[in-house]
């Protein structure tokens, strides 16, 4: 699971990514800061379900606090993405190789204006950042559509020729972008185009297919930046008019980067995700840091319940790739594994999985010898086809 963090230079990019994973992506306010990609983990959080039991999870791949449980995914930074990058145009070329396998983009955009098309500083409200989703969303399609005109004529006479089951191969052809035939079907059904005879799409055909391809295998959600910036407001309402088919979520990274940082310093108590923080050392908080407390508390949290960076996560894994989290146990009474880890897993499945592949997501050897699965909570065996609830425990039997 990999999400892409997108934009233009200079809008809080790299910031997103910290924030996100505390990771250590080169920050400055100029132009190609990032020059090769960085890769950490980031996380979304759900409620920790050990607490409905009055237990202490033991988490071995993600972590739990304050009530909640952080499940890991990857995390992807590039370098910042200016107009003609499908030509090579600036670092246009590794920026679209870094996001092949990325599920899903969040791109970052300054929602101040602060930032003109090339990321250079304007002052705010002097660009409007519609023009930047439009801008990317247009890049990646065109960098979509190169990878597939590129052999278009030589796959598309081999199924016409060849009488080759078009959603098979195609598939099969572009396997290194995580394309499934289930999203070829339903791209098929949504554009007007034939399968059975791809030699004869015209350029225009080809790309009304890929554009459509593009949205549902990597889709996208917008982290409007800078929100404690003027102009913001105004602006990320009219993005929510101009683009109602996106999900848009007002951000301040800065925010969260500064308090998680103050966390772990133990100067502040702050979860990510939440809607406040307490502070626990004031002798530790010098007059910038105290000014900057008090700034996040008027511009970010009075006005928008959060910084935004955990949510805008959450909705790009939960909601836009429709993910679900179960919990998988080896004894259903005690919860826990057979070390005795309470809730040692949380697994990340589709939704719409069953407890069949939930057991081959555990291990292939496990899958395979699948017998049944019990439901922890009510203590009822739970049918092999029936799929799965977001936040399930399970009980997986299997033959030894």
């Amino acid at each position: 699971m990999q999400v892409g963090i997108v934009g233009k230079p200079n809008v809080g990019k790299s910031t997103f990514f910290n924030a996100a994973t505390l990771g250590k992506a080169e920050v400055a306010n100029y132009p190609f800061t990032t020059i090769d990609a960085n890769k950490a983990l980031a996380f979304i959080r759900v409620p920790e379900p050990a607490m409905e039991f009055r237990l202490e999870a033991n988490p071995r791949n993600s972590k739990s606090y304050g009530g909640y449980r952080f499940v890991p995914v990857e995390a992807i930074d590039v370098a910042g993405l200016v107009p003609g990058a499908h030509q090579g145009r600036g670092l246009g070329n590794k920026f679209l190789d870094d996001l092949r396998q990325a599920n899903v983009f969040i791109h970052v955009v300054d929602a101040s204006g602060s930032t003109d098309t090339e990321g250079k500083p304007v002052k705010p409200g002097g660009h409007d950042p519609c023009e930047d989703i439009k801008f990317l969303e247009r890049e990646i399609e065109l960098w979509f559509f190169s990878i597939f005109k590129r052999n278009w004529d030589k796959t598309a006479r081999k199924i016409q020729m060849q009488g080759r089951d078009f959603f098979k191969y195609f598939t099969e052809t572009f396997s290194g972008l995580g394309i499934r035939e289930k999203d070829v079907h339903r791209v098929i059904n949504e554009v007007d185009v034939d399968p059975e005879k791809p030699a004869g799409w015209s350029d225009e055909g080809l790309l009304r297919f890929t554009k459509a391809l593009r949205k549902n295998t990597m889709p996208m959600v917008i982290a409007a930046n800078k929100v404690d910036i003027d102009n913001a407001e105004e602006n990320i309402e009219r993005m929510k008019k101009e683009f109602p088919e996106l999900k848009i979520v007002p951000t301040s990274s800065m925010a969260e980067l500064f308090l998680k940082n103050l966390s772990q310093e133990g100067i502040v108590e702050y979860i990510p995700g939440d809607s406040s923080f307490k502070v626990l050392r004031q002798e530790k908080l010098n007059s910038k840091y105290q000014k900057a407390l008090e700034i996040i508390e008027e511009t970010v949290f009075k006005l928008h319940s959060s910084t935004g960076v955990q949510e805008a996560l959450n909705i790009a894994v939960l909601d836009v790739l429709d993910k679900i989290v179960v919990f998988p146990v080896e004894d259903e009474t005690r919860l826990s594994d057979k070390k005795g880890n309470v809730l040692p897993d949380a697994i990340l499945l589709g939704k719409g999985s069953t407890p069949r592949d939930l057991a081959y997501k555990i291990h292939t050897d496990i899958g395979r010898n699948f017998i049944a699965a019990i439901n922890p909570r009510t203590k009822m065996k739970i049918s092999s086809d029936k799929e799965l609830e977001h936040l399930d425990i399970v009980k997986v039997i299997a033959n030894a």
